[in-house]
């Protein structure tokens, strides 16, 4: 089944995911185009298997940010959000006709980029949920707090936004954005005991 996925995505890469088919695919592999059917039920499902191997590439580091406690989650929210355009950009850059497959599934509404968004919004709300419990972040709800910050960062990972991705100050952008968010998650310094002394007087 690997060595079909991994056809494919030559196939994909050679000849664009419009033109590309099962019998390209078949070909390439010195098979039937039925000898693949019998892994894959249609043209769309190889497709989404491809494309779902393809993401599942940098799923491990982006994981790996998001989890690293030893890294304060004010810093690491950063350092992820900057991960995730950077990880687009190379995907873009490098891979453009396997990116030109995700952006047909995406339109269609498959559950390959369901799923993704899914799993980039958990490891979010799980850095964000670190926050709250050490008293970095002000919420109560880490997911729906994930939710806005993904929703207010989908210029630098949205597909609709992959032709600015490449410009110059895009990382610029981000960083300003993200000292924003930032700035109203963070919550307020608890007040000294002095100051708390005064503030009953």
């Amino acid at each position: 089944m690997n060595t079909i996925l991994a056809a494919t995505e030559e196939i994909l890469r050679r000849h664009g995911p419009d033109k590309a088919t099962v019998v390209d695919v078949a070909r390439a592999l010195g098979v039937s185009h039925a000898a693949v059917y019998k892994h894959f039920a249609s043209k769309q499902v190889l497709r989404e298997a491809v494309t779902r191997r393809w993401l599942d590439r940098n799923r491990d580091t982006l994981a790996v940010i998001a989890a690293d406690r030893a890294v304060p989650p004010v810093r690491r929210l950063r350092t992820w959000l900057h991960a995730v355009l950077a990880v687009k950009q190379a995907k873009i850059r490098e891979d453009p006709e396997l990116f030109a497959a995700y952006g047909i599934l995406a339109a269609a509404h498959s559950t390959v980029a369901t799923d993704h968004v899914a799993d980039l919004s958990g490891q979010l709300a799980a850095i964000i949920a670190d926050g709250a419990a050490d008293g970095s972040f002000r919420t109560d709800d880490a997911e729906a707090t994930a939710r806005v910050v993904f929703h207010a960062t989908a210029k630098f990972h949205h597909l609709a936004h992959a032709a600015e991705w490449q410009n110059p100050g895009i990382g610029a952008e981000l960083d300003e954005v993200c000292s924003l968010l930032l700035e109203g998650l963070q919550a307020p310094v608890p007040p000294t005991i002095t100051q708390a002394a005064t503030n009953k007087e």
